[in-house]
């Protein structure tokens, strides 16, 4: 029997104070914008801590810094009912409207004067209830209909601007035993910028916002999702709190920054309805160089007995008001619609427009995403379209103004072939975007020779990112096959390499040459083929050549090939330059090795995925079952036999689970194999 490590007084110490220095600089850094120490000083300290906690799992804490990973995927969200509802507020669309709010208040509170507000940017993003108790994150929910919301702590814990547990800041308010504080979560604009571009380039369906994007990411079942994007949280509300008291809204935000929760530092006293006038003109000044999303700003009477006596009325208070920007929209013409190739190969139609300024900038063109976009909004070439900037950044077309067509306006039509390089353009069934196949296309380079050189293809060690753009930009290389003509002094020619360095990938380039046919055509980047299907591919048709000969009614032969995956592949082999990449790599001295797997074995016919982590790496698995016969493959269906389980699984064990599918641990796979 294991005995499990016990830890001494002086780990229990240490632990314990990294635990605490890390939460104390995460507080300086994600909340009060202020870090104490450099980014490789923390890194430090995390990467101590988790190694003395993989050390001694006796003293996992679920509320330590390091647990903002992300938990396996879970079946459902539960519901939360708050036990204060979540108010919405009444909005003001112009200063009239919210001049008659201020004079509401003031009959309402009887004063003649001026009433004193507390006036705060108002974040477009989705509001969320966290609930601490003694200190400690419990449950974060969702408003959903102000009564009810969604239970995702799993998520809320990943945000680095939530504290897993409330300082006990020397002369600071005492933290209540019970604190229910409402906020806003929401993307910053450089992370919803980055998170469109990747969606682009994989062909997936774009958020419209960063509210949308700050939502989806929030209600992902699997929280590592959510772990994987830079979500932030500001808070600016009270629910229900046990143990402390205030007299205004001013001091209780006071109150919310020493216990470690993060409030906005634009945040301002105003004394009367002027005040906050001109506290609105300057946001909507300023909100295009804000880093997030702001539609307007938030007035609160700052005094909670004052706002106790206004009540509410409906589901809104009487004391507070949204008092909205101007919409950030202008009217132009659509000069033309032009087919622009990204980095993956993946078509978008740009609208070329006549320029127009908006919410700051003077907007030329805006991108239409996708066919799919182009016809639901029915976008013409001659158009006059509405345009908006997407957190008034990304410029978009909201829609196309059709009582003013003319009669002369064109439809745009996706070319057949690529404006860069002249290969078939091809739409996987079901997918949004439309891509180039051609492996020597200009603008999808870089991409083919990174994956073309990576790990599970041909593996060629030392050429990462920087030295791929210094090759393709330098005009060394102008497809995969160029690589194999490189010489060592054209190397050293390149910034920041010397002649050692320049060998040592010359040398890598030619030891890929010895490689196995999976991986060969893996590399080629043949749309729909990764992996699994390479590796099925190759052991169906023993060679390259037969491969790229192969017609679609034999592909189709092939067990796992659909009619999406066997067109795609005729598509690519139908492109005379992809055929004449590929014999000169041949003539470089490829030589793709045909590896079939066992035909007997005591696996032969079965085939298992795998999801988790397991004691050895999965290719070293992999290799274990497809040399008793078994299959190996990507994705679960209702074919595959077993799912092997290893730690922290992924959504592969709900999908086995959905479709029934047997899942065993490693000990039963090594005794399917015999071990």
């Amino acid at each position: 029997m294991t005995r499990k490590p016990t830890a001494s007084p002086d780990v229990r110490s240490e632990i314990a104070d990294l635990r605490r220095q890390i939460t104390h600089h995460n507080y300086r850094y994600y909340v009060l914008d202020a870090p104490e120490i450099a980014d490789s000083e923390y890194d430090r300290l995390f990467r101590r801590l988790v190694a003395l906690e993989a050390a001694h799992p006796e003293l996992f804490d679920p509320q330590s810094p390091t647990q903002r990973v992300g938990a396996p995927p879970a079946e459902k969200f539960e519901t939360v009912r708050h036990t204060i509802p979540m108010l919405s507020l009444n909005n003001a669309m112009d200063e009239a409207e919210f001049r008659d709010f201020d004079d509401r208040v003031r009959r309402g509170l009887r004063c003649d004067g001026p009433v004193e507000y507390v006036a705060e940017p108002k974040l477009d993003g989705l509001a969320i209830e966290l609930v601490y108790v003694d200190g400690e994150l419990a449950v974060a929910s969702t408003r959903g209909d102000g009564v009810n919301g969604e239970n995702v702590t799993a998520n809320v814990r990943t945000i680095r601007s939530v504290p897993l547990r409330l300082l006990h800041e020397r002369g600071a308010p005492a933290v209540p035993t019970r604190l229910e504080v409402r906020g806003e979560v929401i993307l910053p604009k450089t992370a919803f910028e980055q998170l469109n571009r990747e969606r682009a380039e994989r062909g997936e369906a774009l958020f419209a916002n960063p509210r949308n994007a700050a939502a989806g990411s929030l209600r992902q079942l699997d929280s590592r999702i959510t772990a994987s994007r830079p979500l932030d949280m500001f808070c600016y509300a009270p629910g229900n709190m046990s143990g402390a008291e205030f007299d205004t809204h001013w001091a209780l935000l006071a109150a919310l920054r020493t216990w470690g929760l993060k409030t906005n530092p634009l945040n301002r006293v105003c004394r009367g309805g002027d005040e906050v006038v001109a506290y609105h003109r300057e946001m909507a000044e300023r909100r295009g160089a804000l880093p997030y999303d702001v539609d307007g700003v938030v007035a609160k009477v700052n005094a909670l007995a004052c706002q106790r006596q206004l009540g509410e009325v409906s589901r809104s208070p009487r004391w507070a008001i949204a008092y909205k920007f101007r919409a950030q929209q202008a009217t132009t013409r659509v000069k033309n619609i032009l087919p622009s190739v990204g980095r993956t190969g993946v078509i978008t139609p740009v609208a070329e427009l006549e320029p127009v300024f908006v919410g700051g900038v003077t907007v030329s063109s805006a991108s239409l995403h996708n066919m799919d976009e182009v016809e639901r909004k029915d976008v013409r070439i001659g158009d006059t379209v509405v345009i908006e900037r997407a957190g008034d950044v990304i410029p978009y077309v909201v829609a196309a103004v059709h009582d003013a067509r003319t009669g002369r306006e064109r439809r745009f039509r996706m070319p057949e072939h690529c404006p860069e390089c002249g290969a078939q353009v091809v739409r996987e069934e079901g997918a949004a975007a439309h891509r180039c196949v051609g492996m020597s296309c200009p603008r999808k380079l870089q991409e083919s020779l990174r994956h073309f050189a990576s790990k599970h293809a041909l593996n060629i060690d030392g050429l990462g990112e920087k030295l791929v753009a210094q090759l393709t930009t330098s005009d060394l290389v102008h497809n995969v096959a160029d690589l194999y003509d490189l010489r060592a002094p054209q190397l050293v020619a390149l910034e920041r390499m010397g002649e050692k360095s320049a060998q040592n990938i010359i040398t890598n380039i030619a030891a890929s040459k010895d490689t196995t046919l999976p991986r060969f055509v893996y590399g080629l980047g043949i749309p729909q083929v990764g992996e699994h299907m390479a590796a099925v591919l190759a052991e169906h048709f023993g060679s390259i050549e037969a491969l790229e000969h192969a017609t679609e009614d034999e592909l189709l032969a092939v067990r796992e090939v659909g009619p999406e995956t066997a067109r795609e592949i005729r598509a690519f082999f139908g492109v005379r330059e992809n055929r004449a990449v590929i014999q000169r790599l041949l003539d470089a001295g490829v030589r793709p090795r045909a590896e079939r797997a066992a035909r007997g074995g005591r696996l032969a016919g079965t085939t298992f995925v795998l999801t988790g982590t397991l004691s050895v790496p999965r290719d070293q698995a992999a290799r274990a079952i497809t040399a008793q016969g078994g299959r190996v493959a990507a994705s679960v269906t209702r074919h595959t036999d077993y799912v092997i389980i290893g730690a922290d699984p992924g959504s592969k064990l709900e999908r086995a689970r959905t479709l029934g599918v047997a899942t065993i641990d490693e000990d039963e796979l090594h005794r399917l194999l015999g071990e």
